[in-house]
């Protein structure tokens, strides 16, 4: 129940974003939420995050999730000993099922909300060549949303890093697209949805992921940027952001979720 500060910061940033939308965050380990007593325990587990109204916990129940989609018969077949992705198998399908039934945006908790998406209905990609599941947005049972489910499902390959994750979305979005060409930053059009120009996610390179905790001479301006993620996985030194340290993700933080950076600088504080 520990969260680290990335995803409190990404929550606390799409919180600011959307002030007028529910932020939801869907974490094993919480109690079922019957009740306004049941709602407000689970917040006074995130005290950074209280003074946001807008920003609603529930537990991740995977059979409910998984009820009436193509999921269901999948989930309770696999053998869940065998699978060495089983974490990220799981989230990929878990995104999917509630984007379906709900409708609205998914975006993963390492990623930094920094403005509004202009759009409902959208993918990202993450460059030239590939579409990441990271943040898309579609409404409620849209087409798309069973499409990548039954895909997955089709497809399922579990120990394919990524298979059922960035690599369906290509999938998809090669099917209808092809490989789509930017010569803008524009907005382009594919299987009926706008699809992002990499920048609007990705403006640093999952092989440039370290940028993020280095110092910059002159801090870039990301104003074509609607998020930033920041490739949690690919971060296996556990770099964090550290008060004091200049770098790009301690000004992110100041930023975009000041709440999550001042409850790290007063622990920092008291520590001395």
């Amino acid at each position: 129940m520990d969260e680290p500060s990335l995803v409190l910061c990404s929550i606390e940033s799409a919180a600011r974003v959307y002030p007028d939308r529910p932020v939801v965050f869907f974490m094993n380990g919480l109690d079922d939420i019957v009740n306004e007593d049941d709602e407000k325990k689970a917040r006074e587990r995130f005290p950074t995050l209280s003074s946001y109204k807008n920003i609603y916990f529930l537990p991740l129940r995977l059979k409910t999730v998984f009820a009436d989609t193509p999921f269901l018969s999948w989930y309770e077949k696999i053998d869940q000993t065998r699978e060495i992705y089983w974490t990220h198998n799981k989230a990929d399908a878990c995104r999917l099922a509630l984007i379906w039934k709900y409708g609205g945006i998914y975006m993963d908790t390492d990623v930094i909300s920094i403005r509004p998406i202009p759009e409902d209905n959208f993918l990202a990609a993450e460059d030239a060549k590939y579409t990441n599941n990271v943040a898309f947005g579609l409404s409620p049972y849209h087409t798309l949303s069973w499409e990548f489910m039954e895909n997955f499902v089709q497809n399922y390959s579990g120990s394919v890093w990524g298979h059922q994750g960035p690599r369906l979305f290509t999938r998809v979005v090669n099917k209808y697209c092809g490989v789509p060409k930017f010569t803008s930053m524009d907005h382009l059009k594919c299987a009926n949805v706008s699809y992002f120009h990499p920048q609007r996610f990705y403006p640093i390179l999952s092989s440039s992921w370290g940028k993020y905790f280095q110092v910059w001479k002159d801090l870039p301006t990301f104003n074509n940027s609607y998020g930033l993620h920041l490739w949690n996985y690919k971060n296996k030194e556990r770099k964090f952001m550290m008060v004091g340290s200049n770098t790009l993700v301690e000004h992110l933080y100041q930023q975009y979720c000041p709440s999550t950076y001042s409850s790290i600088l007063k622990t920092v504080t008291s520590h001395h």
